[in-house]
């Protein structure tokens, strides 16, 4: 994981400790580093925000010993990237949760995204983890288009246990969304996963379909599902998501295979929303809170 961008950092980090910190000397540098990030995923508005935040923490900066410096660098640049990574605190889930359960009504989160992201995996992976913390959840399959996607969700259900509700093949899937959270609310549960459909031919359609999902289902968390090995794609979707529908949080899925890791730089800087999971593996137990100290860490390892 990571092992492109952090050998890309390495580089750079051994060059910049040799040369004197300032404008001239600092710019060919940064300029090497815009095009690392550049091919290890991270998007060009990220990559620029990176270079000038470290342009603007290291001009003029006086250290005589090159270890000393090799290590202010490092923390300039580590500082830079956790800039870029924690737009805003994440949504602690459970908490949320419980404060939805004091005022006596389930908890709904949206899941959006295209295909193939991983969606209705990371739902089940929630599922569990809430419900290995108590909490009664129901799955809702609003994704009444793709065939076959009802019974991948009534799968995953069945084997964690976990009711779904659906509706047929064409069905108004903001009226699933909407039926599920009264069956939660009638039945004392404490939260709701919604399932949508992630169609890419269909763009605006499939924005508009999920637009009206949340004006019906008014759920309380909207979370955006991004592929870490979808490269550039990842902003560009991050954006489309989050213009057409509003974007609350993001999971990322596929973290484990991801050998570039530029993804969690361009999603969280370019929608300004906080990743609040990754996905490590195809487990139902593969999913970890995202750690940006920890990431930001693993890209400036030295082995």
């Amino acid at each position: 994981m990571l092992e492109g961008l952090r050998r890309g950092l390495r580089k750079f980090l051994d060059k910049i400790t040799t040369v004197e910190l300032t404008p001239k000397k600092l710019q060919p540098l940064l300029e090497e580093l815009k095009l690392t990030l550049l091919e290890n995923d991270v998007a060009f508005d990220v990559a620029e925000a990176i270079c000038a935040d470290l342009m603007a923490e290291l001009t003029g900066q006086r250290v005589p010993r090159r270890s000393d410096r090799r290590e202010l660098v490092r923390e300039a640049l580590r500082k830079a990237i956790l800039r870029v990574l924690t737009p805003a605190e994440p949504p602690d889930l459970l908490k949320l949760v419980e404060a939805r359960r004091a005022e006596g009504e389930p908890f709904s989160v949206l899941f959006v995204g295209f295909n193939g992201t991983g969606k209705t995996t990371t739902i089940a992976k929630i599922a569990k983890l809430l419900r290995d913390k108590g909490l009664k959840v129901v799955l809702a399959c609003s994704d009444t288009f793709r065939a076959g996607a009802i019974e991948q969700l009534e799968e995953h259900g069945h084997r964690l246990g976990i009711r779904v509700l659906r509706h047929r093949y064409g069905a108004d899937p903001a009226a699933v969304a909407y039926d599920a959270i009264a069956h939660a609310r009638a039945r004392g549960l404490d939260v709701v996963l919604i399932d949508t459909a992630g169609r890419v031919q269909t763009d605006r359609n499939l924005m508009a379909e999920l637009a009206k999902i949340k004006r019906v289902a008014e759920p309380d968390l909207t979370v955006l599902v991004l592929d870490a090995l979808a490269g550039n794609d990842v902003a560009i979707q991050a954006r489309l998501f989050h213009e057409g529908v509003g974007v609350d949080a993001i999971v990322l899925t596929k973290v484990d295979a991801d050998v570039r890791g530029g993804a969690a730089l361009s999603a969280a800087y370019t929608i300004r929303r906080p990743i609040m999971f990754i996905g490590v593996g195809q487990g139902y137990d593969d999913l970890r809170p995202f750690d940006p100290e920890e990431f930001a860490d693993k890209m400036l390892r030295a082995d």
